[in-house]
């Protein structure tokens, strides 16, 4: 494709690199930024550039945050004794738009899959560990996508938690084998969390 302008070929180039963005809808972006105020494209290049510098990790469950610790961590309305176990941040938006759950959440960064080479050490497993250890948590819950690999990590945390005096439950299979959680429906997700049973 020709384009008209260099500059507009190379904003088109980036933008196309957004997941489920291709060339055709990044120039609709990109044409209708250069049809708006100059301030209106300055406030969204200033905010991704706020999200790039400032955001942080939480240093409890490792969730995106603006502080050391995020918002859900700090809320006097979650309950710090349930903590549900997921594997990105995209399963915390999921489970969050249930509305079924109020307690806290620890972020594993990913799951065991020794074919794509990442072990238990790659995750975050040893802040977990210390979580539990300091005696507050009295359920975990293991919210992970029900294929081999979540499998797996369910199996290995549950044998690295047996040792604590916590109660280990998983979601309700109302999930499908094989699916992933973040695109899990609202309604078969809550239902998930609500009759989650005690991992064996």
């Amino acid at each position: 494709m020709e384009y008209p302008s260099k500059l507009v070929e190379n904003a088109v180039l980036e933008v196309a690199k957004l997941p489920g963005i291709g060339k055709k809808t990044a120039l609709r972006l990109v044409l209708h930024l250069l049809k708006q105020e100059k301030h209106t494209t300055y406030k969204l290049s200033e905010s991704l550039t706020e999200l790039v510098d400032k955001t942080t990790y939480c240093a409890r469950c490792h969730s995106i945050s603006d502080e050391s610790l995020c918002r859900i961590c700090t809320s006097p309305k979650r309950d710090p004794k349930i903590v549900c176990i997921v594997e990105d941040t995209n399963d915390v938006l999921a489970i969050e738009n249930t509305g079924q759950f109020w307690g806290q959440y620890h972020i594993l960064g990913g799951v065991i899959s020794p074919m794509n080479g990442i072990g238990p050490s790659d995750l975050n497993i040893e802040t977990l560990i210390k979580r539990v250890g300091l005696g507050e948590i009295e359920e975990i819950i293991l919210a992970l996508s029900p294929n081999m690999e979540g499998d797996t990590t369910a199996f290995y945390l549950s044998k690295k938690l047996q040792q604590y005096p916590i109660k280990l439950s998983t979601i309700a299979r109302g999930i499908p084998l094989g699916g992933e959680l973040e695109y899990a429906d609202e309604l078969t997700l809550g239902r998930s969390i609500q009759t989650r049973i005690v991992y064996q």
